[in-house]
């Protein structure tokens, strides 16, 4: 027995020395480590630049990363988390140094393995080097438009990039507007706006657009599902005062929601033929009740710019006030502290519920220094709730976390409840108004 352990501790070193050989080659008599090579030494707490002088131990730490194979990254998770950071980087060096943070899995000391330890940091922002330019395009009207990058909003931050915002506000000049997606409502693509990439691009908007319909609202009053390639039931093409009253909570609460970051909410109604004027008139007064600082009627669908020139008077009107824009959460508290503040602020539950999974996993995070990135919360849109089906505006429920990801190279926490698979519903715009975000004369 004692003369098989050696022979599988020599095996192991011949194992270590060929790795060695293989990552610090011998040429000339000389070795020497990559700018990624010398990442991880620091990162292992080797203060060494002479692979000469490595000792056994220092050598054996060196090549290998010992992965524990129960937590390796899924390559969809991965898609999705370089799509992020695509999303949130400014430039091809921050890229860079974002895609090296990526956490590909854990080792059996607990520590995380990241892209840089596999030395493919370095390729991955080469491939996405011509990605990073965002793509200038145009309306039928000849208003220029960047389409750039599409990090889901479930699972991610779900919205265009932070470079792509920078070039418009330089495009418009100090006089200019530039307007800027989040998808989804207002508990769900507004707050991952707000608080993760308006948290890493410095850039603070002036107005929230919040866009609503009657169909929509009339659906949170409990009218039937909308279903693809059925007729759409006849609930939402007549008029229906009290059940559309009844789904306008969902409305006054998203209202709510937006101004809880300190911005003037605009309520945008995107006017249908089948809309009667009192449905409309009712909607408008429900905004305005809730707080909104104009509630006005579109029809951009159908007649073009002409149709939102009143919205975008509006908006103009709502630059002038005077900004006071907030995060929700102050970014140095710990996790659970952060999902209990976005669960109890955006979606009105009374509290959350750590699984055990999600509890093992943020206890690791923590360990590793991730606990306290912003949170990415992937639940139903359909609903304030986890629950697809609780319409409305719900209140006293909790918020179970099924399960927590880090997505490091992004910067944020993913964490899952138990219901995340629903389609996407009404968008909302927060606005930029150049003078007060971005000049830059050259």
């Amino acid at each position: 027995m004692d003369t098989i352990k050696a022979h599988a501790h020599y095996e192991t070193k011949l194992s270590e020395k060929a790795l060695f050989d293989l990552l610090v080659p011998l040429r000339e008599g000389q070795r020497s480590v990559s700018p990624a090579q010398l990442s991880r030494l620091k990162k292992l707490g080797i203060e060494k630049s002479d692979p000469l002088t490595f000792t056994g131990t220092e050598i054996r730490r060196f090549v290998r990363l010992d992965i524990d194979p129960e937590t390796t990254t899924d390559s969809g998770s991965l898609e999705n988390e370089i799509m992020a950071i695509l999303s949130l980087s400014s430039s091809e060096e921050e890229m860079q140094q974002r895609l090296a943070k990526i956490v590909v899995a854990t080792n059996k000391s607990g520590d995380p393995v990241t892209t840089e330890d596999l030395n493919i940091s370095g390729p991955l922002a080469m491939l996405l080097k011509d990605a990073l330019k965002p793509v200038l395009m145009q309306t039928v009207e000849g208003t220029p438009v960047f389409l750039h990058t599409s990090p889901l909003d479930d699972i991610a931050h779900g919205s265009p990039s932070i470079l792509a915002d920078k070039i418009a506000l330089k495009m418009v000049g100090s006089k200019g507007f530039v307007v800027t997606e989040s998808g989804h409502g207002a508990d769900i693509g507004l707050e991952k706006f707000f608080n993760i990439k308006c948290r890493y691009s410095g850039l603070q908007p002036n107005v929230v657009v919040m866009v609503a319909t009657v169909r929509t609202l009339k659906m949170h009053g409990g009218a039937p599902p909308v279903q693809a390639g059925l007729p759409l039931p006849k609930e939402y093409s007549q008029e229906n005062l009290e059940q559309l009253e009844r789904g306008c909570c969902h409305l006054r609460r998203q209202v709510e929601n937006a101004q809880a970051f300190g911005l003037p909410v605009i309520v945008a109604v995107n006017k249908f033929s089948s809309d009667t004027d009192a449905e409309l008139e009712l909607v408008c007064g429900q905004a305005k009740q809730a707080g909104a600082f104009d509630a006005v009627q579109c029809t951009n669908w159908s007649e073009g710019g002409a149709g939102a020139l009143a919205l975008a008077e509006a908006v103009q009107r709502a630059t002038k006030l005077p900004g006071s824009f907030r995060f929700l959460y102050d970014s140095q508290i710990p996790a659970a502290d952060t999902l209990r503040t976005v669960a109890q602020k955006m979606y009105g539950a009374k509290d959350i519920e750590l699984s055990p999974k999600a509890q093992e996993k943020l206890a690791l995070y923590t360990k590793q220094g991730f606990g306290n990135l912003p949170v990415c919360i992937a639940k139903t849109h359909l609903s304030l709730s986890n629950d697809p089906m609780m319409k409305g505006a719900p209140t006293n429920f909790v918020l179970p976390i099924t399960d927590i990801k880090a997505n490091a190279g992004a910067g944020f926490l993913c964490c899952l409840t138990d219901s995340t698979n629903a389609e996407m519903d009404d968008p909302m715009w927060p606005c930029f108004h150049g003078n007060n975000l971005y000049h830059d004369s050259k």
